[in-house]
């Protein structure tokens, strides 16, 4: 994946599609070339310290995963691959209990013919895509900045032909299980194969 996707919903789509109720992100406006250090919208669960209910919740997040204890970067962390997620220090603390959709329409890739650079839009045949990702919590003087990283795959189907990696995509049966914010062991189709999911049927570029 090579670091831009389009994400063409809004907030109130969101919010219907994968929370039903929740914050409303107002600032969120509709992008068809998001790259990273943007900031774009996640979905996540988080429990009340005090009651213990888990609320879901649609809020923004910087796409360059950033943890607290990690030193400033001038390359940004914005794909996390799902081979090393459980023993890459940088990501294992948050795929044990931080972990949020990326909702996107698809994401772009290019490829190379007679010297030039070729875009291909890479989407599934639904109307929008859950992509599996993280999210670091840190504190810059007095703001608490969230951010994200996608979790990739090895590519398969037609975006195989295109780039050899891509986003891991999730079924709504699946979202539970990825966004329990209690520290657990990884979800059971993480330890499948490297490549998780298969990519959604009827997967193709153009």
């Amino acid at each position: 994946m090579c670091g831009r996707f389009a994400m063409d919903k809004e907030t109130n789509d969101l919010i219907e599609e994968f929370v039903l109720d929740g914050n409303d992100y107002r600032d969120w406006s509709v992008s068809y070339s998001i790259a990273p250090t943007d900031t774009v919208p996640i979905v996540r669960e988080r429990r009340d310290k005090d009651s213990g209910e888990v609320t879901r919740t649609v809020e923004p997040a910087v796409w360059d995963f950033h943890p607290a204890f990690l030193k400033d970067s001038k390359r940004p962390n914005f794909n996390a691959r799902i081979e090393t997620l459980a023993t890459n220090g940088l990501w294992k603390r948050a795929f044990a209990s931080s972990r949020c959709l990326v909702p996107m329409r698809g994401y772009y890739e290019w490829s190379e013919r007679d010297g030039l650079k070729i875009p291909h839009f890479l989407h599934g045949p639904d109307d929008l895509l859950a992509a599996a990702g993280i999210v670091a919590v840190r504190k810059v003087d007095d703001e608490w900045i969230v951010s994200t990283a996608i979790v990739t795959r090895e590519a398969r189907d037609t975006s195989g032909a295109v780039h050899d990696r891509m986003p891991v995509f999730l079924p709504a049966d699946d979202w539970a299980d990825w966004l329990n914010p209690a520290p657990s062991t990884p979800p059971p189709w993480t330890r499948r194969s490297s490549a998780s999911r298969p990519p959604p049927s009827g997967w193709r570029a153009r």
